[in-house]
């Protein structure tokens, strides 16, 4: 006989994690409130963490135990644990089941985040897309949104972008020609998507590399993948990839190293500034007409 339909399913990583934390801070007697303080983060992520809903880095794991005064051999359970939590894989469907919790991830990483490479070989990049091309993606997840909340999911996208903007922080994006030409909607919506594109790249903390498709590879392009680098460099940096059935993020030094050189593979593919900008304008114009002929 199977017990395991009654055990119910074993805890994710993740979920182990949270529970440990949840665990030494109870036994150590700290609030929530003096706990963020004493770590640096805000005590509505001490909750998130707690409840499982975000995975805190290494350095917060490491901070949390030292906090807490915790023995040397916890603080290695502690660190076991947030690797593997961070190289699990997390299916869309569970992402998909509350409105919000997409972006909200998303969000979270960027949050923490100084610097950030994107890679994208299908779809524009989430943090570069107008509110119409955001909103035609959306609803290809084929998750079936109440007209409110998918107006609060396409609002939240765009609301990332905000981080855009804030001059202290560094964003590149690696975009292939087949992801700037596939179409979630019209022409006109397509060419409006170009145009933003077009602007966004002329941010001075903003690089865009575009890959076109007759140039000669110098690698794969394979799936699409975000590279998170913080103020404490490798230590603080993770990878996020995008799969068909859902995202897995890893903070592995090696595993994030095979990203690293994968990144500077597929630079060296992409033009950038003027030549991307003109490359865009090629672009529109073959769409401008066809959609005339």
């Amino acid at each position: 006989m199977d017990f395991s339909d009654e055990l119910g399913p074993a805890p994710t990583g993740r979920e182990q994690l949270a529970a440990e934390l949840r665990r030494l801070r109870d036994l150590a007697g700290v609030s929530g409130r003096d706990l963020a303080q004493r770590v640096g983060i805000s005590q509505s992520k001490v909750s998130r963490i707690e409840a499982g809903a975000v995975v805190p880095s290494l350095p917060e794991v490491t901070a949390w135990g030292k906090e807490l005064g915790v023995p040397v051999e916890t603080q290695k359970r502690l660190t076991a644990l947030t690797e593997a939590a961070y190289n699990e894989v997390h299916p869309w469907h569970s992402a998909l089941e509350e409105p919000g919790v997409l972006q909200e991830g998303a969000e979270e990483y960027e949050s923490v985040a100084t610097r950030i490479l994107v890679f994208q070989p299908s779809v524009v990049p989430g943090l570069l897309q107008t509110a119409e091309y955001a909103r035609r993606v959306i609803t290809l997840f084929h998750r079936q949104y109440a007209d409110n909340d998918l107006r609060a999911e396409v609002a939240r996208r765009v609301h990332r972008q905000l981080a855009l903007y804030d001059e202290k922080r560094h964003f590149e994006f690696l975009i292939t020609e087949s992801a700037l030409r596939w179409r979630p909607g019209s022409t006109t919506l397509l060419l409006a998507q170009l145009d933003r594109i077009a602007s966004l790249s002329t941010l001075g903390n903003v690089r865009i590399g575009l890959i076109p498709l007759d140039t000669t590879a110098t690698t794969l392009t394979t799936h699409g993948f975000d590279i998170y680098e913080g103020d404490d460099g490798d230590q603080d940096t993770s990878v996020v990839a995008e799969m068909i059935h859902g995202e897995m993020r890893t903070g592995t030094a090696k595993h994030v190293q095979i990203y690293r050189s994968r990144w500077q593979l597929l630079r060296q593919m992409a033009i950038f500034d003027d030549e991307a900008r003109k490359f865009l304008d090629s672009i529109a114009s073959n769409l401008r007409t066809d959609t005339n002929q």
